[in-house]
């Protein structure tokens, strides 16, 4: 193969010039001269000038046939004679050689600058370069085709143009590494480069975690913190000035730290009787070829080398055990780097200590002394240690296994160097992303679920930190990587790698979130469907026509829309707006249950989907925007949230900040863009329409039996309310049914036109409510105190008007206590209003500020009516109640005697349902009772009394009812007469005239004491 050569040829005299033989040479390019004070070019010069003696700078090609060019251009050589170039023949003195070329078989030359000499950045631009040339470094080989001659040439070097300063060439580990590039001329296209050890190619340095790069138009610097053994190696800075590329380098170490230092194990127990002999281990990372190790003591021992892939080791091999307990040290030395001692225990079991035995269940356990810590080995393809306690009573423990796969240990090397600053990002986190979809089958342990979990963090930070663009591929393969993940086993790998790590779930849902909005806008619109992931992204222009409406085929559906309005100032100047929509099952629970304030703890539940809206515009993530979300089973969801990750020390939780729900049924909406879900009820409710429906209708009827029921008591009221124990307990149930009925009014009123969460209007409804059911059950409490009080103190009796007083302090003071109470409590804490309801939180401690005292009161009435029944079923002589008020009394046992059980099961029942996990039954069973309580106060409180009865039949009926039908009652004027036992004649109204009639006394007036 021919092999010519630029050369350059300086005549000294003209008049020497033939001396020498010229056949050696077959000339292919006319020889020309030019001035030696011109810089030399690529192209042939001019001609040698007439002077006798002149410096001359010319540029010839040879073509030379053998290898042994070298001597034969030692030899003299004679210029041949042109008219048109050479005026005058001159002898050779001096030879430069510039260029190397190789003619290769399809004709093209591989030229390659010599010493001292380069192409400029013009030439460079221009050629394709050598295959074997790397890319980083100055052009120093080029491909030209056969005719081209121009360029061909290489160009002498100008002084350099700068110089490569290093703080320290030997930097403690942690510290911080300057690498100072000071210039004369400002640089251009400025790269940094690492050769580290045993590496083929260099690596590409760029700001990461650990580094940064600050550059002036006369200075550069690059630092590096933190910096460890993986930082070694050599420093390349690479740049263009003066027309030429540029490289300079420096040279850094850094030496090794204990925890670089793999040692098997780092402490051993030893029986002698059973083991005469045991190995120590201590192995370097391969790329620290400058460390030699050696064992102190070393005494009765073998040594050897033993070598892997990524380590070098020499191991120990003691013969035979020493007498006592004996430290053993690894010495680490390096001709540049300060020596290393690692430290190994050896603990020698004596006769009659406590030890574990051998055990070859999974791995080789050796026998152990009690107390101390076993280790062994991980399987193959594992990196890492397999530890075991033995206990102290010489019992093995469970095995804590750290070992990860290799693959993927290697992946999370990788992308934490790349993080850090080594790598190129656009190219190395697509293939680490598609590896990372081939090893994740891999996962074995809660390690190697760990190790992926992490790699794909590093990736999305890098990825958002260099606002990188994914293709299809490279989203595609993170999703089904992450698909796998939420299909991993909670037990056997989630739970032990959050007990190590709480923020794993979050830190996931982080990732796969960056990474799903840096699809690149070439690349939009892509669905994509995995069983645990769905992916929708959209690429819209301006103007926006319409709301973006997204629904994902899930069961049930997943709607989001987010309205036109908030799309409208993204778009403006005619940005584009892309839109991605993430659905992914089964993560939210594996989300930590952390509620944020006013969520209340974790009876509430996630319908099990996560969903994950993002917006970018123009290049930047958007923050804030509107969207309206509809999980489809989430009718009665108690908040809507988002995950927010700065929550619990970093560790996230469920926050409802900026969101709301309008009312039942309805979207949720949110001020904001992240990661969406709805908190339900603790656990749900089956049939949730129906059960709306049923209680709305249940209102209805029982606003509708309490407005009959007011009406009735105007028709009748002066006909039962002759006596005070009637006209009380008739008050009683008065007001008991007007509470009732302006509490089930605000209710419904609430539930249809459901005011804004957390208004003041939401709140007022709130207080209310709670004022006005307290109060029904507090009129309740007086009508059986009132019984109570009638047949216990029969000889101490009240004035009806004092009596009331009481009732109504008991019936409306007492509750609205309760209820203001409640209100300054837990309205401060966020803690009193439920999300999506104008009602008491039923997740916190207000809830209990109402059923607390109903079940209180439901309890004390039950009490008094066990009381009440034998007092009235076996009245003694001196305590029996004269016959009239014997019968309102039974009355109003009879309608607490209903009442209170109902009242009682519907409140117990909303309690079951609120703390436990029930069927469908008990909440059919809670809303039918909860809204019908105005029905039963209609039939049991006023319609069944027959003396409404009776009054209604003679007010509609306008007949005269037979004598026998007339009841004795007692005068209330006999009440405040002084003390006597006699009764004044009772009045009668007669159905035709209205006016009462006189009657006889009672014949049983000796027998029943006045009330």
């Amino acid at each position: 193969m021919g092999r010519p050569r630029g050369v350059k040829l300086r005549p000294r005299s003209a008049h020497r010039a033939r001396a020498g033989r010229s056949g050696h040479f077959r000339r292919r390019q006319r020889a020309g001269a030019e001035p030696h004070s011109a810089p030399p070019t690529s192209e042939a010069g001019g001609g040698v000038g007439s002077q006798d003696t002149v410096l001359a700078s010319v540029y010839i090609q040879l073509d030379l046939s053998s290898e042994t060019w070298l001597p034969t251009l030692s030899q003299a050589l004679t210029l041949p004679t042109a008219a048109e170039s050479i005026s005058s023949p001159g002898a050779l003195t001096g030879l430069n050689l510039t260029t190397a070329c190789h003619t290769q078989p399809d004709g093209h030359l591989h030229c390659t600058c010599l010493s001292g000499y380069r192409w400029n950045t013009s030439v460079c631009s221009q050629h394709p370069q050598c295959l074997q040339h790397p890319p980083h470094q100055p052009c120093s080989c080029l491909i030209f085709h056969p005719l081209e001659t121009e360029s061909r040439y290489c160009q002498p070097l100008p002084p350099v143009p700068g110089t490569l300063s290093l703080d320290s060439s030997q930097p403690l580990p942690g510290s911080t590494l300057h690498l100072t590039l000071l210039t004369t001329q400002e640089p251009t296209l400025l790269q940094w480069f690492l050769w580290r050890p045993g590496s083929t190619s260099p690596t590409y340095l760029h700001a990461g975690t650990q580094v940064s790069l600050t550059s002036s138009p006369s200075q550069a610097v690059l630092s590096i913190s933190n910096i460890s053994h993986h930082w070694a190696g050599n420093y390349t800075c690479c740049f263009e000035a003066q027309g030429f590329r540029w490289d300079l380098h420096q040279e850094v170490a850094v030496s090794l730290q204990a925890e670089d230092i793999i040692q098997l194990p780092d402490q051993v127990s030893v029986s002698c009787a059973t083991t005469p002999g045991f190995q120590l281990r201590c192995c370097v990372p391969s790329s620290q070829q400058t460390y030699t190790a050696t064992w102190s003591p070393q005494e009765g021992g073998e040594v050897f080398s033993l070598n892997t892939p990524d380590s070098r080791c020499l191991v120990l091999t003691v013969l035979h055990c020493p007498a006592s307990d004996t430290v053993y040290t690894c010495v680490l030395q390096s001709p540049d780097l300060a020596s290393l001692r690692v430290p190994v225990s050896v603990t020698i079991i004596q006769d009659g200590d406590i030890a574990c035995p051998n055990d070859f269940s999974t791995v080789a356990w050796d026998v152990t002394k009690a107390g101390h810590v076993a280790q062994a080995p991980c399987l193959r393809h594992k990196i890492g240690l397999l530890k075991r306690v033995c206990g102290p009573d010489g019992t093995w423990g469970p095995v804590h296994d750290s070992c990860t796969d290799s693959e993927l240990l290697d992946l999370l090397h990788r992308a934490w160097l790349l993080q850090a600053g080594q790598g190129k990002p656009a190219r190395d986190v697509p293939q680490i992303l598609a590896q990372m979809a081939e090893q994740v089958a891999a996962v074995r342990s809660a390690s190697d679920l760990l190790a992926l979990l992490r790699t794909m963090e590093f990736l999305a930070e890098v990825v958002e930190k260099d606002r990188l663009e994914l293709n299809r591929e490279s989203l595609e393969a993170a999703l089904r990587t992450t698909d796998r993940l939420l299909d991993m086993d909670i037990n056997s790998l989630w739970a032990p790698a959050q007990a190590q790590k709480p923020s794993a779930a979050p830190a996931l849902l982080m990732a796969v979130e960056t990474l799903a909005r840096s699809l690149g806008p070439q690349d939009q619109p892509f669905p994509l469907t995995l069983p645990n992931v769905q992916l929708q992204a959209q690429l819209l222009e301006p103007p926006f026509p319409s709301d973006y409406t997204i629904t994902f085929d899930t069961e049930p559906p997943v709607q989001a829309r987010i309205p036109r309005h908030a799309l409208a100032p993204l778009g403006q100047n005619g940005t584009n707006v892309s839109i991605t929509s993430l659905v992914l099952h089964k993560l939210d629970h594996l989300l930590p249950p952390n509620y944020g304030p006013g969520l209340g703890d974790s009876h509430s539940a996630t319908p099990g989907r996560v969903l994950a809206i993002s917006i970018t515009a123009g290049g930047q993530a958007c923050t804030q925007g509107q969207v309206l979300m509809d999980f489809g089973d989430s009718v009665n969801p108690t908040h809507c949230v988002f995950w927010d990750y700065d929550l619990f020390q970093g560790h996230g939780g469920w926050s409802d900040k900026g969101c709301q729900v309008q009312a039942a049924g309805a979207p949720c909406m949110c001020e904001h863009l992240t990661a969406f879900s709805v908190l339900m009820s603790p656990h749900g409710t089956p049939g949730g329409p129906v059960l709306e429906l049923l209680s709305r209708v249940g209102l209805a009827a029982s606003i509708a039996a309490l407005l009959l029921c007011l009406s009735v008591y105007r028709l009748v009221w002066r006909a039962v309310a002759r006596n005070k124990v009637a006209y009380l307990r008739h008050m009683a149930l008065l007001n008991l049914a007007l509470c009732l009925l302006a509490a089930d009014s605000c209710f419904l009123a609430t539930s249809l036109r459901p005011p804004q969460p957390r208004s003041t209007i939401c709140l007022a409804a709130a207080f209310l409510c709670h004022f006005l059911y307290l109060a029904t059950f507090f009129w309740m409490l007086a009508q059986a105190l009132m019984l109570a009080h009638q047949l216990l103190f029969v000889f101490q009796q009240l004035s009806k008007h004092r009596t009331l007083s009481l009732m109504v302090v008991l019936g409306y003071l007492c509750p609205l206590g309760l209820a203001g109470v409640a209100l300054g409590l837990y309205l401060p804490r966020g803690q009193y209003l439920r999300e999506g309801a104008c009602w008491l939180d039923g997740e916190g401690v207000a809830i209990y500020t109402f059923v607390g005292p109903v079940l209180t009161i439901v309890g004390v009435n039950g009490l008094v009516l066990a009381m009440a029944v034998l007092k009235l079923l076996r009245p003694s002589l001196s305590e029996g109640p004269q016959v009239e008020k014997r019968q309102a009394l039974l009355a109003v046992l009879k309608a607490l005697l209903i009442l209170t059980p109902i009242f009682g099961l519907t409140w117990g029942l909303g309690l079951v349902t609120l703390l436990e996990k029930v069927s469908t039954v008990p909440h059919y069973i809670f809303t039918i009772l909860n809204t019908s309580q105005g029905v039963f106060i209609l039939l049991f409180g006023c319609l069944m009394d027959k003396k409404v009865q009776e009054a209604l039949l003679k007010r509609f009926c306008r007949s005269r009812a037979p004598s026998s039908t007339i009841s004795l009652v007692t005068s209330e004027t006999s009440e405040h007469s002084k003390g006597r036992g006699e009764h004044s004649r009772l009045p009668v109204t007669t159905p035709e005239q209205g006016f009462p009639e006189k009657l006889a006394p009672s014949p049983l007036r000796n027998n029943l004491p006045l009330l």
